[in-house]
C-alpha cells in the first residue's frame, strides 16, 4: 500500500511518530494541540483526533485532561522497534522484489549511494 492510498489519520499517525522518533517530540513533551495539529496539515479535527487516539491506545502519549497530551517515556523507543517490524514485514519485500527485476544487488545500490 503506498503511503498516498493509506488513509489520513495514519498518514498523520505516521507524520508524529515520526517526529516522535526524529526526537523533535521528546518525552514529556506536549504534543500539538488536535485543533493545531488540523490547522497546520489541513486536516479534519476529528480526524486528527483518531490518529491521536491510536497513540492513546498504544500507551505512546499521557493525557493530561484539560491540558493536552505529552509524549509517554520510551514511546520514540517502541515506535522504533515497530517501524523497523513494519519495514522489514510490509516495505523491504517489495522494495527487495524491485531490486531484483532492476538487477540491482547490494554493491550496486551501496556503489550508487556512495556516489
Amino acid at each position: 500500500m503506498t503511503q498516498q492510498s493509506r488513509p489520513v489519520y495514519l498518514r498523520l499517525r505516521d507524520l508524529v511518530a515520526a517526529a516522535i522518533i526524529e526526537g523533535r517530540y521528546r518525552e514529556g513533551e506536549m504534543l500539538p494541540s488536535v485543533r493545531a495539529l488540523a490547522a497546520e496539515q489541513g486536516a479534519n479535527p476529528l480526524t486528527v483526533a483518531k490518529a491521536y487516539q491510536q497513540f492513546q491506545n498504544d500507551g505512546l502519549v499521557e493525557v493530561q485532561r484539560g491540558v493536552g497530551m505529552y509524549v509517554a517515556k520510551g514511546a520514540a523507543d517502541k515506535l522504533r522497534r515497530a517501524e523497523r517490524a513494519r519495514f522489514l514485514d510490509e516495505e523491504w519485500p517489495e522494495l527487495r522484489a524491485r531490486m531484483e527485476r532492476l538487477g540491482i544487488d547490494a554493491q550496486t545500490l551501496i556503489a550508487g549511494i556512495e556516489a
